[in-house]
């Protein structure tokens, strides 16, 4: 499972979902709960971009 989770593609996906959703859910979604979708799918789509830096400096060194 942290293989498939690891890999670009799925990196990718999550970041841009996850990002996209972020920017989308304090309109969709009225008070607290909108701000705390925005905030949690944020925390996600930083974590996946995290991945995504990490396995770019990773694949220049390797």
């Amino acid at each position: 499972m942290k293989a498939l989770l690891s890999s670009r593609p799925v990196l990718w996906f999550l970041f841009l979902f996850n990002l996209a959703v972020a920017a989308v859910a304090p309109f969709a979604v009225d008070g607290t709960q909108g701000l705390l979708t925005s905030a949690g799918m944020g925390v996600v789509a930083l974590g996946a971009g995290s991945g995504l830096l990490r396995s770019r400096s990773r694949g220049r060194h390797a």
